[in-house]
């Protein structure tokens, strides 16, 4: 019996089987069914379906655990079966193989982000993928095959779960679409030596395109990798007939391509989705004769770009000069309109530069309100006023792709700093049923930008020049969960934020409890400041407002004002927002005053010497 290790080692080349899912949607199980527990529940089915491809002539098996992580499992209720359903899709593979195969464990993407543009961290992914290796070694693999990975970050994840327990062969295998980039933009040029750096055995694509995708793949691998290289394409790009996906491309045409495949330096062929023992026969026809013609390196410095030291802070805007000089700043906050007339916009900001603050902050629909998009705003409002902004850009309406494009289009057009946060669900403004994208949070949405400023893109790609964005942060200091709330900021200054600013300040014995907290992290700290402008507001903010504690002293003192008449009650919110501005000056560096209700001389009431 081969073992993988004994199949890398021969110099030869080598078949892998087709696809498991197509079979088995072929034999009548339907797509709401666990693919993986039908290792369980019908394993006559799953092996005989390896002894076909076996008769086909595949020499590696993959395991039927391709989405058999505790992640994926979970959604069936089977999270807690991880280890045996792995245990009986190796020994089932195993058991069909004999001796005329070697098998391989596969393993597949969690089917989530993780860090740095998702929520999970790289620890948790690497624990579910352990999970997936012990089943699998359990049920005696000779080697494993990740495969169908867009996140060459999630694939490492993956490959070190695999090596913390074993030192057998791992294949690591990317997908591309169409455009011949992963999800995440990285060209093969430049995630084959990244996976080579990693350790892989072998280094391949498979899924996601037809051979002509595929092939392309292959010869930019070969250009820039030492490792043999595997390649399993579908049977062409699926087609819809009637209320079906039909992958069109014969067995005939995938051979052909496969001795292709092979002459441009595949050494490991098969096939992924639609693919069928009678595809891998003909492979096996078409390859067996023909010898892989691996390419001579080339410098691969070039594609694994490393990235550029990113542009000095003070260089990049007036705002970062002013924070890398430790100066305190002072900004305040507009809202940009609710139609399309921007001139009382422009009106308010020439108040506030002939007031000498430093900026206009411009969030990005607060609240979930429909407004003038805060990246054009701010463009405008540096054009036609000459005031630098600062423009808060939320995650909640863009996916990973549009936010890439805003991003490069503000960094072209001029803008220069940017308050980078996840935006407010739709259902706290008008349009409740509109649907929210948060492809990313706030934490994602850092790691991109600051790899922007390094001049790369999210899949490693050379942009050429940096960007040269300021990059700020939110922060609540009176969050309920604060410590949920010092992980994130944590997170985010490990991601690359330059400044956070807070939300409205109100309570100083708990700003300060704060800042011994976060002392450490050594990041500028820019207060919000709100003055009330009367007991309805002070009220609305107390309790309709998430993330904004206003003590009762606070409300106690706006009632008493507001019995006095409105005047009083706008005078004492002015009066305690100068109280708090007073205070924040010895503790942070720098203020950013909102404009209650788009009432700019209220602001400047309260930065009034």
């Amino acid at each position: 019996m081969p073992t993988l290790r004994e199949l890398l080692a021969d110099g030869r080349v080598h078949l892998f089987d087709g696809a498991m899912g197509t079979m088995l949607y072929g034999r009548g199980v339907f797509l709401n069914i666990c693919y993986d527990e039908l290792n369980l529940r019908q394993p006559d089915l799953i092996r005989e379906i390896h002894r076909e491809y076996v008769r086909a002539g595949a020499e590696i098996l993959e395991t039927n655990t391709f989405g058999a992580n505790p992640r994926k499992l979970a959604q069936h209720g089977l999270g807690a079966e991880t280890e045996r359903i792995n245990r009986a899709a190796a020994e089932l593979a195993r058991a069909a193989a004999g001796s005329r195969a070697a098998v391989a464990g596969a393993i597949g993407p969690l089917g989530i982000r993780i860090e740095p543009f998702g929520e999970t961290s790289v620890a948790e992914a690497r624990a579910d993928f352990a999970r997936q290796v012990a089943g699998l070694l359990e049920g005696g693999v000779d080697g494993f095959i990740l495969e169908t990975f867009s996140d060459v970050e999630e694939l490492r994840a993956a490959l070190e779960a695999v090596r913390g327990l074993t030192d057998l062969p791992v294949i690591a295998q990317m997908t591309v679409g169409t455009d011949g980039r992963t999800h995440y933009g990285t060209e093969p040029a430049v995630f084959g030596p990244m996976l080579e750096a990693m350790g892989a055995d072998v280094i391949g694509v498979n899924c996601s395109v037809g051979p002509h995708g595929v092939l392309e793949a292959v010869e930019q691998l070969a250009a820039v990798v030492s490792k043999p290289i595997s390649a399993q394409p579908n049977a062409g790009l699926p087609r819809d007939v009637g209320d079906r996906k039909i992958y069109m491309a014969s067995p005939e045409y995938m051979g052909s391509y496969a001795k292709r495949i092979v002459e441009a330096g595949a050494r490991f062929v098969g096939g992924c989705c639609g693919t069928t023992p009678e595809h891998i026969k003909a492979i096996a026809g078409f390859v067996q004769s023909v010898a892989p013609r691996h390419q001579s390196l080339t410098a691969t410095a070039e594609h694994a770009a490393p990235g550029v030291p990113p542009v000095p802070l003070a260089d990049r805007s007036l705002y970062g000069g002013k924070l890398a000089r430790g100066e305190f700043i002072t900004t305040v906050e507009i809202v940009p309109p609710k139609g399309v007339d921007p001139a009382p916009m422009f009106d308010q900001c020439r108040a506030l530069k002939a007031a000498g603050v430093d900026a206009v902050n411009v969030p990005d629909g607060p609240r979930a309100q429909s407004r003038m998009g805060a990246l054009l705003s701010g463009l405008m409002i540096e054009r036609e006023v000459g005031l630098e902004t600062v423009v808060h850009y939320a995650c909640r309406d863009r996916n990973l792709l549009g936010m890439l494009s805003d991003l490069l289009g503000a960094a072209a057009a001029g803008l220069r700093n940017l308050l980078l946060v996840t935006g407010d669900p739709p259902k706290m403004g008008p349009y409740p049923d509109a649907t929210a994208v948060f492809d990313i949070d706030a934490i994602g949405l850092t790691n991109l930008v600051a790899r922007l400023n390094r001049g790369l893109d999210p899949g490693h790609n050379a942009l050429g020049a940096p960007t040269k964005f300021v990059i700020g942060v939110g922060v609540n200091p009176a969050a309920p969960d604060l410590e949920r709330e010092l992980r994130r900021l944590h997170w985010k200054v490990d991601a690359g934020a330059e400044f956070a600013i807070t939300q409205p300040v109100f309570d100083l014995a708990q700003l300060d409890r704060f800042l011994r907290q976060v002392e450490s992290f050594r990041l500028p700290i820019i207060g919000g400041i709100w003055p009330l402008v009367s007991l309805r507001n002070a009220e609305f903010l107390a309790n309709e407002v998430p993330g904004v504690t206003v003590p009762e002293e606070i409300l106690a003192r706006m009632r008493r004002a507001s019995e006095r008449g409105r005047e009083e009650a706008l005078a004492e919110g002015v009066a305690i927002a100068r109280e708090m501005l007073a205070a924040v000056r010895s503790r942070l560096r720098g203020a950013q005053v909102s404009a209650p209700l788009g009432r700019v001389p209220v602001a400047l009431d309260v930065l009034s010497p």
